[in-house]
Formats: structure tokens, sequence, C-alpha cells
């Protein structure tokens, strides 16, 4: 008979977790494996709530797997470490982002893209090596092996950094991939939500022009004056967009929601890249001709490999930058939920699970 999620691993935990299909979160008892040789066990001090946690706990994607704890922008400190571990000690802080396994073994893994690997490992709703299902950091500890943890910079602000480990790498993976972070290009950043405010940093940081394309006139003052964007397009504003046709090098694309995609094409110069890390749940229609007339290209890119992730923490330690995040205790977590769905949030909900989350 199969054991129980709290009797499957002797390290007991616990979380909050969505039982079924309404994605009501309650508190959960479970387990976690013991720490083993190349292991590093965590003590959860924040965890980020990303829009696919909302997609998750609800099983908008036919994928989910119950009880689910979700939670992939984990932050924390080491509490533990197996008899083989290098890069951590007792006491150091890390983060696990979307990924916690990975064949170590194929072309994309031996080139550092984890991410890409088929047997790729999600935090949570995922079945891991030993048969026993993922849990992510909406809970008091983690346990992972050392190649999946970032290493966090003495000094950088851990509540507001645990996003930049699904956020932030979506989006400086793209930037760095396809070119688009050279000192004095044109980009154009597609909303101004939890991905778009951290894109905006990031090319920033990079030393590119920014423009801000939303549907929402509103977020204008915000995009400039806050957050540093150069410009700002109402997207549905026809005369706008035509005055800013072929004027940019590249568009990070950060909508989930189905949009036309042509104005878009039409705002890129002659081999222009249109790149896509919004997941719509709807396919979107794409007539060819605006790629043909411009060699522009629409390509697509999942967040990044281990090297990369540490990569783009160390720059963000660096340039200083971090998500705007709004801090909530562990029991807020379905009316932030409810608030995510509106677009009610400015931009990234973080959990305080160390100083909120209390046992049943």
């Amino acid at each position: 008979m199969a054991k129980s999620p709290e009797e499957e691993h002797p390290q007991k935990a616990f979380g909050w977790a969505a039982r079924d299909t309404s994605g009501v979160l309650s508190p959960f008892n479970f387990s976690r494996r013991a720490t083993g040789d190349t292991d590093v066990t965590l003590k959860v001090l924040y965890c980020g709530i990303c829009h696919s946690d909302l997609h998750c706990v609800k099983n908008d994607w036919g994928i989910s797997v119950y009880p689910l704890v979700p939670g992939h922008e984990i932050v924390g400190i080491v509490t533990e470490v197996g008899c083989k571990v290098q890069k951590f000690k007792v006491g150091d802080k890390g983060g696990v982002g979307c990924m916690v396994g990975s064949c170590r073994s194929c072309h994309n893994c031996e080139n550092h893209l984890e991410n890409y690997c088929p047997k790729m490992i999600l935090t949570y709703g995922a079945k891991y090596f030993d048969g026993t299902i993922t849990y992510g950091g909406y809970s008091d500890t983690m346990v992972v092996d050392e190649h999946f943890l970032v290493r966090f910079p003495e000094n950088f602000p851990l509540d507001a950094g645990a996003p930049l480990l699904c956020a932030g790498i979506t989006v400086f993976s793209p930037l760095k991939y396809y070119g688009l972070n050279e000192p004095g290009m044109h980009l154009g950043v597609v909303g101004l939500g939890g991905l778009g405010h951290v894109a905006v940093k990031f090319a920033k940081g990079f030393g590119v022009k920014v423009t801000v394309i939303s549907t929402s006139p509103n977020k204008k003052k915000e995009a400039i004056e806050h957050l540093g964007a150069d410009s700002f397009l109402v997207s549905h504003d026809t005369q706008q967009m035509q005055a800013a046709m072929g004027t940019m090098d590249g568009i990070i694309d950060t909508v989930s929601a189905v949009h036309p995609i042509v104005p878009l094409l039409s705002l890129l110069k002659s081999h222009g890249k249109l790149v896509m890390v919004g997941a719509p749940d709807r396919p979107l229609e794409l007539p060819v001709f605006p790629l043909i007339m411009g060699r522009k290209i629409l390509g697509g890119s999942c967040f990044g490999g281990m090297k990369e992730t540490q990569e783009m923490i160390d720059f963000a330690a660096k340039h200083d930058i971090t998500a705007d995040i709004e801090l909530i205790p562990m029991d807020y977590v379905n009316k932030a939920m409810e608030r995510l769905a509106k677009a009610d949030v400015r931009y990234r909900f973080v959990i305080d699970i160390a100083n909120t989350l209390t046992p049943a």
C-alpha cells in the first residue's frame, strides 16, 4: 500500500497545499527525504507566488497532481549539507527555482541547459527519481541536490530577490541568448507585470533603451518614473504604434493572455526578434508575411539553466536589481491568488514563510 505524504520520507515537513481543482490552499503535513550525500537542506525563509502557481493549483494545464504544494521562487538558509557537498555550508543563503533535477548527461545538460533536458524535474508537482512527487516552497523546508541550488550573495535582499529565480531568469536568459543585451539597443517589453517589470530593470542594467508596450495607459508614469523605461506605447493606440514602426531591435513579450502579435512585429527593425516568454493558453494567430518582410524572427525562451541562473543573480546583486514585491503572511495566500487572477499586485507577492507559517 502506498505511503501517505507524511510517511514517505524521514524528515517531517509542513506547508500549504491545494487538494483539488478549486485551488484553495490549506495546511498540509508531509515529509522530505533525508539529506543525501550531495543534498542541501534549507530552512525556507521566503517564497514568491508565480502566475504558474495559480494555473497549477487549479489544474488549468491538466497536469496537476494533488495534493499540490506550489512555489518555485524559494529562498532560505542552509541547515544541513551532505558529506559530498562542495559549494555550500551551513549558514549559507541559497535559492531554488523552477527545477530540482535533470539527467545531467544529455546534450542540453552538458551545455548548462538543464531547463531543456527531456528528463528535467520541476520543483513541484513532478515525479522525482525515487518515484515520489515533488513539493514546492510554500513550506518550511526544502531538500535539493546542490547542483540545483543558487547561491545568494551577502547583503542581497532575500525577499525581493526570491522572484528573480523564475521571473528574473525568464527574461534575463532571452536577453542574452538573442543578443538583445548590447548597450544602445532598443528593446520593447510587452506587459508590465511580474516578468515585465524585471525585464525593464535587467534591460536598463545592460544599458539598453526600453519602451514598455501595454494596454493600460495608466501604467505610463510607473514605467518611466519608477522603473526607468525610456518610453511607453499604448498597444491599442494605432497612431502611437504606427509612429514607432521599425524602431526596435527586439521585443520581450511577457503576456500570458491571447493577444495579437502582428502589431508587435511591425515595431521591429529588419532582422528584429520577437521573443515569447508568456504562455497563452490558446494558440496565437501568426501570418507569415510580417516575418518574411524584414527577415524577422519569432522565438521563445523558458527560464534558464543553473549556470545562467547563478550569473543572473550575481548580475542582479551587482546592479541592485530586485523585484517590486508585496510581502504577505502565509494565511493570506488564497486572497493573494484571487488578487493575482485579477492582476491586482505590484508586481509580485512573496510569502514570509519563516515568520508566518505556523503548524496547524
